[in-house]
């Protein structure tokens, strides 16, 4: 069982001092994130793709790769790339990079992506979103098969024998994909034999989605992979301090701010104290509170979804460097000894 830490790297208002960290400053402050991830024995730090104001991750392959040489053994990946906005030439050789600095410790987790920012920005139509990242993916896998490639498609010019470099250090370098709750994700992933990433996000029991993972599984077999061989990952929202109590009052400021701005974007109604309360509650998707009380729910995720991996989303919207970093060496240093033991417990069982 992997844990590990993701982030879109948050530039919001400070809810209690109204004060927004520059786009640099919050750079700096995640690369000592990372680092610190790596120091109290976390799998795995991930760093999602947006192109917002409100957001400095528009490139985490360069941000992922000024902690490269500051840490040993933890796995940098994306979560996720704007796989369908993006050329699959430039993100493999970005992620090529990073797996040669970090020795072979870069991954891919791509995704279709919530925002659709980039898409204007890079000169795409949201028509296309679906043809397009099928058309990608399907580049970006031929890519990591061969040095040389020939390929053609619609949305992107003919490559014609030539070749992509650097080369990674891994062999095949990693490609994940992630899904916000979609089937048809599931059985794509499955049917490629590729990992498979759920962003479980939002009001919803994360028990719902072992149906995700029956899918993913049931399409892997179909194809032929080893389905014992193939990870599933979780991600959800969360925060950990010493006590229940300190955590949820310290999560719930930025998350209240976070999700209405996100509520008014999407036309949906206004997120109250009690849906926070909700969400906290064991069959919620918000994984805060002390560490036994989130390893509980790890562990529960782990034993009745089927998941090999989780990434807890910290922070939501923009809380003082100080908290986040509290947060990620209680994870490390005490909900993830937890979790790891009862997993192994319960493989062997």
């Amino acid at each position: 069982m992997e844990l590990g830490i993701s982030t879109f790297v948050e530039t919001t208002p400070d809810v209690k001092t109204g004060v927004t960290l520059s786009h640099a400053e919050r750079l700096r402050e995640v690369v000592e994130e990372i680092r610190l991830a790596d120091q109290v024995g976390l799998d795995v730090y991930g760093v999602g793709e947006h192109h917002r104001p409100d957001f400095a991750a528009s490139s985490p392959a360069v941000l992922m790769a000024a902690a490269a040489p500051l840490t040993e053994r933890i796995r940098l990946s994306s979560a996720v790339m704007i796989l369908s906005s993006a050329d699959p030439v430039r993100v493999f050789q970005d992620f090529a990079t990073l797996d040669g600095l970090s020795n072979g410790r870069a991954e891919i987790m791509v995704g279709r992506g919530s925002f659709t920012e980039s898409f204007p920005l890079f000169g795409y139509d949201l028509k296309d979103y679906e043809e397009l990242f099928d058309e990608k993916l399907e580049l970006l896998l031929k890519l990591r098969e061969s040095e040389r490639v020939t390929w053609s498609g619609k949305h992107r010019p003919a490559i014609k024998n030539l070749g992509i470099y650097p080369r990674p250090e891994q062999n095949p370098l990693p490609v994940w994909i992630a899904s916000a709750g979609s089937p048809e994700s599931a059985v794509r992933a499955g049917t490629l034999g590729l990992p498979f990433a759920l962003a479980i996000i939002g009001n919803v029991n994360p028990s719902d989605y072992a149906r995700h993972v029956k899918l993913y599984k049931e399409a892997a077999a179909k194809a032929g992979h080893d389905v014992s061989k193939l990870p599933i990952a979780s991600h959800s929202h969360g925060f950990v301090a010493k006590t229940r109590q300190q955590a949820v009052e310290q999560f719930f400021p930025s998350t209240h701010a976070r999700t209405n701005v996100r509520a008014v974007e999407k036309g949906l109604p206004s997120y109250e104290r009690a849906d926070y309360d909700a969400a906290c509650s064991f069959d919620g998707a918000l994984y805060v509170g002390d560490p036994e009380t989130v390893a509980r729910k790890i562990i529960h995720l782990y034993e009745h979804v089927g998941i090999t991996r989780f990434l807890l989303h910290v922070p939501h919207g923009s809380m003082p460097h100080a908290e986040v970093m509290e947060a990620i060496r209680l994870f490390g240093t005490e909900v993830a000894p937890m979790v790891r033991e009862e997993a192994a417990r319960l493989a062997s069982v």
